[in-house]
């Protein structure tokens, strides 16, 4: 069984800052709470570790694609299998919507639950939350 999520948020920033913080692979444990680390291996390359509940996944994904102020696009290589697609949109010279699209493979008892109930859906839409807060900070200077 396969799952998807889908999540866009709406952003009073430029795309330029929302692009600029999300492309830090450094600042994703700052807004995506189930990133403990991601380490780069190479240009290309990330090891993730990830801490949900019930389950700690470690996996390496790689970049397929990426379009500076557009979309990244990435895939598991070890590991879980997991992809996905955020995609950068410009709504006028302040404000900016993401959109997150993933597609992964649940494993175990909590996995197919969090697909059953959109709970996956639920802490993609947190992570996007926090990721808003961040950006919308960033665009004031608000550190």
């Amino acid at each position: 069984m396969s799952s998807s999520i889908v999540e866009t948020v709406d952003i009073k920033a430029p795309v330029a800052v929302s692009w600029a913080l999300w492309s830090d692979v450094a600042r994703w444990p700052s807004f995506l709470s189930h990133v403990r680390r991601v380490d780069p291996l190479d240009a290309r390359r990330f090891a993730w570790q990830l801490s949900l509940p019930g389950a700690d996944k470690e996996f390496v994904a790689e970049l397929t694609e990426v379009i500076p102020e557009n979309r990244i696009a990435w895939k598991t290589i070890e590991g879980v299998h997991h992809a996905g697609v955020v995609t950068f949109h410009r709504l006028d010279d302040e404000s900016s919507r993401v959109a997150l699209q993933i597609e992964y493979e649940p494993q175990g008892f909590v996995e197919y639950l969090g697909a059953l109930t959109s709970l996956d859906s639920v802490l993609a839409n947190y992570d996007l939350g926090e990721f808003q807060k961040l950006a919308e900070r960033t665009a004031r200077g608000d550190f």
